[in-house]
């Protein structure tokens, strides 16, 4: 006895969806690698206290959000 078709079609993800993910996902790596390497560069730079936690949340903003953008390009390269 075959299937109707059409009522137990699942449907996955949409392109945009996966673009979300991608950006998601390239953002926390963005933001995971900015608070390495801008906390050790404003160490090196001497800064302390307030400086310290405007640079180094400035990096990670600047590179989640590149890391981001380039990681929903390519997911919707994908798509």
């Amino acid at each position: 006895m075959p299937l109707p078709s059409g009522s137990f079609t699942q449907s996955g993800p949409t392109c945009f969806d996966k673009m979300k993910t991608g950006f998601t996902i390239g953002f926390c790596v963005g933001m995971a690698s900015g608070a390495l390497f801008g906390g050790f560069s404003a160490l090196r730079y001497g800064l302390r206290g307030r400086e310290l936690i405007n640079n180094v949340g400035k990096v990670m903003l600047q590179g989640g959000g590149t890391f981001g953008t380039f990681m929903a390009i390519g997911t919707g390269i994908r798509c």
